[in-house]
């Protein structure tokens, strides 16, 4: 298929699928006029990769569990720890933004701003 029928099935703009594919998360076959010709696996990886970043994977993240997904040999455990580490991730920022969120609701409380407070306490969390 063609990249803007791509691009309509998988609810993406064109760019959306050149950029994947700089990135290296997707390949398409170049035919002798330039034009990409993507396989039919081409739409679901990019509607993995949609679902992934909508649930908080960076495009780096998602690079491993591409990669293991075409390879069916590897074990799943590499996808499992990739997982693992990005809900780490994911629940620091919750509870960065719980924090933040707090520091909001209490601002008429204090005479010192509590949301500068709280970003500057997440600095030195940081540097533990």
């Amino acid at each position: 298929m063609w990249i803007g029928e791509l691009a309509t099935r998988a609810g993406v703009k064109p760019e959306t699928l050149r950029y994947y594919e700089r990135r290296g998360l997707l390949g398409a076959a170049r035919r002798p006029s330039g034009f990409r010709e993507y396989d039919s696996e081409a739409l679901r990886r990019v509607r993995f990769i949609k679902r992934a970043q909508d649930l908080g994977f960076t495009l780096e993240e998602i690079r491993d569990p591409l990669g293991l997904w075409a390879e069916s040999s590897k074990s799943c455990n590499a996808v499992q720890r990739r997982a693992s580490a990005t809900l780490t991730r994911i629940e620091a920022k919750i509870a960065d933004l719980r924090r933040m969120s707090g520091a909001c609701r209490n601002r008429s409380a204090l005479e010192r701003c509590p949301l500068l407070d709280e970003l500057g306490e997440m600095d030195d969390a940081a540097d533990d």
